[in-house]
Parts: structure tokens; sequence; C-alpha cells
């Protein structure tokens, strides 16, 4: 894991660009933790009983990044790829070994088009969510993103321990 994937946020700056500092530090962080693994490591169940694996936390991230930066602000129609109210797990539990390089990609992409979105709209601009009430600001989505992306790499973290025994911060 020697590529570098991520910037640290700055320390100064407004707080546009420090929120967006931590997002990407934070997507970077798990780019980092699954850079460098076969599709069939990606895909491993290391924690028994859950059904979590690195790449079923890539592509739950990337329906999240979905939902609020592309569904939810811009009010662009995007369902859900990975889950259905068949499969409401479906992200993490219909993972494929020879799908995982894609699923990485797809994440970075949606990623690029999450940030085109948002720089069309100030911190302080509100949308309602689809099927909820009350209004949410693009601070919000920030924040909460950073808050999502973080509570998930701490798993990312110890799946890859388990994994090849990799670690780091």
């Amino acid at each position: 894991m020697t590529e570098q994937f991520r910037v640290d946020p700055p320390t100064v700056a407004d707080e546009r660009v420090l929120l967006q500092g931590f997002l990407d530090f934070q997507r970077g962080t798990l780019l980092w933790k699954v850079s460098g693994l076969t599709g069939e490591q990606l895909v491993q169940r290391n924690v028994e009983p859950s059904s979590l694996s690195l790449i079923g936390l890539v592509r739950h991230l990337s329906e999240v990044e979905k939902y609020w930066f592309h569904r939810a602000l811009a009010g662009h129609p995007s369902p859900p790829r990975y889950w259905t109210a068949e499969h409401p797990d479906g992200d993490f539990d219909l993972v494929d070994p020879n799908q995982a390089e894609q699923n990485v990609e797809e994440l970075r992409q949606i990623i690029k088009t999450s940030d085109e979105l948002a720089a069309n709209y100030s911190l302080d601009d509100t949308f309602i969510r689809p099927n909820h009430e009350g209004a949410y600001s693009l601070r919000y989505v920030y924040i909460h993103m950073i808050e999502e992306y973080a509570r998930h790499n701490g798993h990312a973290d110890l799946l890859r321990e388990r994994v090849d025994g990799s670690t780091g911060e």
C-alpha cells in the first residue's frame, strides 16, 4: 500500500475547502485500503457472521455517494445499483471477485460526478430528500459523508488487516 491515495486536508482554509479536504481524505483512505488486492481478497468476509467485505464497503459507499449528491442534492434519477427490495443488502451480499476492479473504478467515477454536482451549490443551499420531510443543506451532506466514510474506514482497516496483515492509520 505505497501508492499515494490521500492528501492531508488543509489546516487553515475556508469552510468549503476544509469540508472538501476532509471528505477527499476519507475517500482516499478507502481507496488506499482496497489497493493492491485481488478480486478474491476484496470479497473476503473475515468478520463472521457479518457479510462485510472490502468490496462491499466500496459498493455501499458508491450507493451512498449517489444517493446524497446525485439523487437528493441534484435531483437526478439515480436508482440503487447494488441493492433492491429483494436484496436490501445486495451491496454487501452480491459481490463478485470478477467485478471488484470495476466496482472500485465506478466509485472513482461516482466521486468525480459528486464533486462536479456539489460545485454547483453553496453550502447553504437546501433540498428535500426523496421520501423524507424537512430540508437538508449541502453543508449537512459534507458532514454526513465525512462521518459515513470515517465509520466505514474503521471497518476497512480491520478487514484489510485480516486479509493480508496490512495496517495503517
